[in-house]
């Protein structure tokens, strides 16, 4: 059966008028993962969508404007079908299914459809960049993501990598990042070389471990399965049927990029990630992204993929506070 022929047999709309439209859901399940506990998603997408929402059994009835209505009812669309895809409703999808209904009345954008199953949860994009930068992953074996914090970047790689890993498509997930200080001073860090080079892969842990689950990382990590290096040891590999990534690479320099991209081999994919307004060198000329970018820009085998304050995901904070220091960047340089 069609995802349109199951929406059709659970979801019901009916427009009484210009006021008022009644839904009914015949999938309890599914109901209350919508609805939410205490009524917490109903009461969210009422206030984003400016209606009065009231629930009762299976039914939802919304009352207010009419383009207030549509847009509760196609989100209410977009939360069965993210349901279906994952078989769960998260918070932050009841703002994605209004953001979306909105972006695709004002610029014909689509539903973002791409979506990543892992072992512990379903990754879908949420926004149209995230959609396309998902397929890149799937599709080229090079792709370069520029962009702020908070757009997904080394998540949804991570995502695709552990993917083709489980699928049993490559032999190994490879992680990288330049180590280099956060603009502090950490001084001497005690242990051996996984242990005073672990502080700064701490990001591609977290989101191994949401994937995945502890256990299972460190199993594939103990295999080899799954590798954790410092960029400085990339120098004189080849990698072959592997998956590697080299994460908060504006902290990279160009010769270290152009390094990286050189070890690709048989049945590999690369992937450069990195926020050019985070970089963290003493030099910050020395920063390689984006004249990496530049210089890799015209070979259509290299996807390079550039996200601004509207794909970020985490708290809506995090967008406003980007955007207002790029302005501020703008109005000094001006």
């Amino acid at each position: 059966m069609s995802e349109i022929s199951k929406l059709e047999q659970i979801l019901i709309i009916k427009k009484i008028d210009n006021e008022t439209a009644n839904i009914s859901i015949n999938d309890n399940e599914m109901l209350m993962a919508i609805v939410g506990q205490f009524d917490q998603n109903l009461k969210s997408l009422s206030k984003l969508t400016n209606t009065n929402v009231f629930f009762r059994g299976n039914s939802i009835t919304c009352k207010g404007e009419k383009e207030n209505l549509s847009t509760f009812c196609e989100s209410i669309k977009f939360l069965i079908n993210k349901y279906f895809l994952t078989k769960v409703i998260e918070k932050e999808d009841i703002v994605l299914s209004v953001e979306n209904n909105l972006k695709s009345k004002n610029s014909n954008v689509k539903s973002f459809n791409q979506i990543i199953k892992t072992p512990k949860k379903s990754v879908i994009a949420r926004s149209e960049k995230q959609s396309e930068y998902i397929k890149a992953l799937k599709e080229n074996d090079i792709v370069m993501s520029l962009g702020p914090a908070g757009t997904g970047k080394s998540f949804l790689a991570v995502s695709v990598a552990i993917t083709l890993l489980i699928e049993k498509k490559i032999d190994r997930v490879i992680l990288s990042r330049p180590a280099v200080e956060a603009g502090e001073k950490l001084g001497f860090l005690p242990g051996d070389m996984k242990e005073k080079v672990d502080p700064y892969l701490r990001p591609l842990y977290d989101a191994l471990y949401e994937l995945f689950g502890a256990d299972k990382i460190q199993k594939k990590i103990e295999t080899g399965e799954i590798e954790i290096a410092p960029l400085a040891f990339m120098r004189g590999r080849t990698l072959k049927n592997c998956f590697a990534i080299l994460d908060e690479a504006q902290n990279a320099t160009e010769t270290q990029i152009k390094m990286f991209l050189t070890r690709i081999g048989e049945n590999s994919k690369l992937v450069v990630n990195g926020d050019p307004s985070q970089v963290d060198l003493i030099n910050k000329s020395h920063s390689g992204l984006i004249k990496s970018k530049q210089i890799l820009k015209d070979l259509s085998e290299i996807k390079i993929i550039e996200f601004d304050h509207n794909d970020v995901v985490r708290h809506p904070l995090v967008s406003k506070i980007i955007k207002a220091y790029q302005t501020k960047s703008s109005d000094d340089k001006n």
